[in-house]
């Protein structure tokens, strides 16, 4: 049986107070540390994403909008429905 897949869309919030996930319209709004610069904030991401789904980091890909703050991110183990379940509990860094 393949792994579960689910891919999300992303807004990153770059050089954020706080870090952390929270449900937006349609799509995931990420607030990281980093800047958006030389791929900080994408890394940060990652890290703040796979924290919030209790996940190991490489679980995590982005798959298209690396230089862009809108993202599609993918996501291997989880359902849909578990990972919005994970984010509702307490997407907080």
């Amino acid at each position: 049986m393949e792994p579960e897949v689910v891919r999300f869309t992303v807004k990153v919030k770059p050089r954020s107070s706080k870090s952390g996930v929270t449900p937006g319209r349609g799509e995931l709004v990420i607030a990281v540390h980093a800047p958006a610069l030389k791929g900080a904030a994408n890394r940060e991401m990652v890290e703040v994403l796979s924290q919030a789904l209790d996940i190991p980091r490489s679980r995590v890909r982005i798959v298209r909008g690396e230089k862009s703050r809108r993202k599609l991110v993918e996501v291997s183990g989880l359902t849909a429905k578990e990972a919005l379940a994970r984010i509702e509990r307490g997407g907080r860094a």
